[in-house]
């Protein structure tokens, strides 16, 4: 057995473990732990690795002693109530709210700073604002995970510079108020920010490998669409309540509008990014119950809309594809329908066969192929009028190759995983090994092209 079949058999024992849903992610990387160590330690004595990982296991117990003896040894974690039993029944409340009350700080922390920026951010840079709020609603989420996953002094000082960085170059560039580079930089900042948090969330994940691992990156990005879910169920009754509040203000004969639009909303959507990561990280089999069915009504209704789309390009050759308007709705329907495909592979199980869902997904993704290749070609069309190789159309070539090249890889593989020529755990590799690229080209995004321009 090589190491990457090793890890698809470690892999197969974690996604067994974490269908208990007592037990929570930093548990399970922790119990893998000693299984790695157990696999190492026979591996020395001359076993195999498929001898060595079975001893292993079996070493390690039954799934219900291991959680007994692991609960013994971290009394504070939520789940010993529910292994153990009830002879501690404040003791699951208490470690829920000892995490609960840091999320609302840190939530508390990032409202206060989203109202500052409405006070200090000029009404009519909105660039600036939507750079800041990123960085505001990444730093609070950053500042969670690094105290939440207890991170090392390295981590803490990488992201903190990463960020700073974020910020020089936010505040400190002239961007234009009404330039391109500045829609740009305002687009692709959060990406940015957002991977820099991710290495604050997977800090000592996978026995401390952290960012370099490929389930760590999974990890990321599985949280990253539950915490979507979360953050849109929680819009839902944010708007609610805004409503609700604006009609008795009115009724009352006062203006809501300053009230909301400089205080409540603001605030409120700073602080429910954090409370959205906590519900995420609390509530885990909740959204496990959701995901699947979210993909399973979606990926059908995103390949309608691909398949339609394409052919309404095909048919309005080459008028259509002279309407910018439109190709920028297109970017759009591919940027979230990759999202789609990201949030499924980090929900399915890679041990799992083959089924008709992922010959569904595969379809979705070559028409998303073709679909974008010909956005591609548009755009290189469009280079040839007088008005040649803006920042806009440098941003919308750059995206549309990044997405052509990862669509592309991710159909090629998932093809071989159905024909059973590789397994899926080689796409799910393929997606994690490409988020250096999603951070490299926001980069270039963000830095390069308003040097280029002259911030116009």
């Amino acid at each position: 057995m090589n190491a990457a079949a090793l890890d698809d058999q470690v892999n197969l024992w974690r996604s067994y473990v974490a269908r208990h849903v007592a037990i929570s992610r930093d548990d399970i990387d922790e119990l893998e732990s000693h299984l790695r160590m157990r696999i190492d330690a026979l591996r020395e004595k001359g076993l195999d690795d498929d001898e060595a990982f079975l001893v292993a296991v079996k070493r390690l117990g039954a799934l219900d002693e291991v959680s007994r003896e692991f609960a013994r040894e971290h009394s504070e974690r939520l789940w010993k109530q529910l292994v153990i039993g009830a002879d501690e029944p404040d003791l699951a409340r208490r470690a829920v709210l000892g995490r609960g009350w840091w999320a609302i700080l840190v939530a508390a922390l990032a409202a206060v700073v989203a109202r500052v920026l409405v006070v200090v951010v000029p009404p009519a840079d909105p660039g600036l604002m939507l750079r800041t709020g990123a960085l505001t609603v990444a730093g609070a989420l950053t500042c969670y995970f690094l105290v939440r996953r207890r991170a090392q002094p390295a981590t803490v000082l990488v992201t903190a510079l990463g960020l700073a960085g974020c910020v020089a170059v936010s505040v400190g560039f002239p961007f234009a108020v009404d330039g391109s580079t500045t829609v740009i930089a305002a687009l692709h900042i959060p990406v940015v920010a957002w991977i820099l948090m991710g290495l604050a969330y997977v800090a000592q994940s996978d026995g401390g490998a952290g960012w370099r691992s490929s389930r760590a990156r999974m990890d990321l990005i599985r949280f990253t669409g539950e915490w979507v879910v979360y953050l849109a169920l929680i819009a839902l009754g944010g708007g609610v309540l805004t409503g609700l509040t604006a009609a008795v203000l009115a009724a009352l004969g006062l203006d809501p509008v300053t009230l909301l639009a400089e205080w409540v909303v603001p605030m409120g959507a700073a602080g429910a990014t954090v409370v959205a990561a906590w519900l995420v990280e609390e509530k885990k089999s909740v959204i496990e119950n959701i995901a699947p069915v979210l993909t399973l009504v979606f990926t059908p209704l995103f390949t309608v809309l691909l398949v339609t789309t394409l052919i309404a390009l095909l048919v309005q050759l080459p008028t259509g594809l002279a309407d910018r308007g439109l190709l920028i709705v297109i970017d759009a329907i591919l940027l979230v329908t990759l999202g789609l495909v990201l949030y499924t592979f980090s929900a399915r199980d890679p041990q799992a066969p083959s089924r008709w869902f992922d010959r569904l997904q595969l379809i979705m993704l070559v028409v998303a192929l073709v679909v974008d290749a010909i956005v591609l070609v548009a755009t290189l069309v469009r280079v040839g009028d007088p008005y040649g190789l803006t920042p806009n159309r440098v941003a919308a070539l750059g995206v549309n190759l990044v997405l052509l090249v990862n669509l592309a890889g991710t159909s090629w593989l998932l093809f071989g995983f159905l024909r059973r020529r590789r397994t899926f755990a080689a796409v799910e590799r393929w997606q994690t090994g490409y988020v250096p690229v999603y951070l490299g080209w926001a980069i270039v995004a963000v830095v390069v092209l308003p040097l280029v321009y002259g911030f116009a």
